[in-house]
């Protein structure tokens, strides 16, 4: 997390406190157990699930197969991350968000704050009955069962508990109530749970325009950074080991080595900015933030390397890099 504590143009990039999680198609031999045809890709192989910063840092990634709801996973990549930045708001797309996950993310402390394609399928949960709501009261079908959530709320603190105290992982649980048992009724009451934190939810991407077109660059950047690492994977695209060790392995790697481009990337640009800055260019905090790590033409993939890894470079501040601006 160099490019986070030693450098502060990334900082111009997000606040570190938000991640954003979204999947991509990673190509495996077709006679893999684990590779299934994606619909959605409509290619043979598995996903690569990540978690990436909103400052564009990698944080979290993991090999999950074809078929599985991504949303069971969503919540995995801010628990097992152990990286100085801590987020605690999870953007993702619409695959990204269900109402179990809805429930368990704010009892967790997380924000979810999902992309919503359409509102065909969409569903508003009325407080109760009786309740009316002036010009959107069409929206609001079901009521909120309350009673169950009372019910319950024992049994949903002990899951959390358990959650946090590193004896279970969401996915499991997720995976657990929402195919082997989808008529349990702990399932249901983190299920009525998420209704409610939903439907706030869906109330203020309505009438926020600014929290959509947020959640709209956060999810693009993603697609990016997925950009970037199908770029540093040239030397094999297709996984053609049959070890899920070694799948896990694979995505780390490969951020690793994401991350440390990123940031060659933030010191050549932080000292190109400085050197401007210098000669009497006025660099604006603004204009830095349209400047991204995910640069690449002028990287050498099959060059020559000469690491020196004694001198250490300048930590720029955002101060002596735009003076007043900052």
């Amino acid at each position: 997390m160099a490019t986070s504590t030693r450098f502060e143009l990334p900082q111009l990039w997000g606040s570190g406190r938000a991640a954003i999680a979204d999947g991509t198609h990673i190509a495996l031999r077709e006679n893999h157990l684990l590779g299934t045809q994606h619909i959605r890709y409509g290619r043979f192989g598995g996903i690569a699930y990540r978690h990436i910063s909103d400052t564009s840092i990698a944080l979290f990634s993991h090999f999950i197969a074809c078929g599985v709801w991504e949303a069971v996973y969503i919540l995995d990549g801010l628990l097992k991350n152990r990286s100085v930045l801590q987020p605690d708001t999870v953007s993702a797309d619409t695959h990204g968000q269900t109402e179990p996950v809805f429930g368990l993310a704010a009892l967790l402390g997380i924000t979810l704050m999902p992309r919503m394609r359409t509102w065909n399928d969409v569903t508003f949960y009325r407080v109760d009955p009786t309740t009316t709501y002036t010009h959107i009261d069409a929206l609001f079908t079901p009521v909120v069962d309350w009673d169950l959530i009372e019910r319950h709320w024992p049994d949903m603190m002990q899951v959390v508990l358990s959650i946090q105290a590193g004896k279970v992982l969401p996915s499991m649980l997720l995976q657990k109530r929402g195919v082997y048992s989808r008529q349990s009724s702990l399932y249901k009451a983190f299920s009525e749970l998420g209704r409610v934190e939903r439907t706030l939810f869906l109330l203020t991407y309505m009438t926020e325009p600014a929290l959509r077109q947020q959640i709209r660059a956060e999810t693009t950047k993603i697609e990016s950074y997925h950009a970037f690492a199908d770029w540093m994977a040239f030397g094999g695209p297709v996984l053609r080991t049959a070890d899920p060790v070694e799948h896990e392995k694979r995505m780390k790697y490969r951020d690793l080595v994401a991350n440390a481009i990123m940031l060659h990337n933030v010191v050549e640009m932080t000292n190109v900015l400085y050197t401007l800055q210098q000669e009497g260019v006025q660099i604006t905090p603004e204009l830095a933030r349209y400047l991204s790590p995910y640069l690449t033409e002028h990287l050498k993939r099959f060059g020559r390397y000469m690491l020196d890894m004694a001198t250490p470079s300048e930590p720029f501040t955002l101060r002596s890099l735009f003076g007043d601006n900052a």
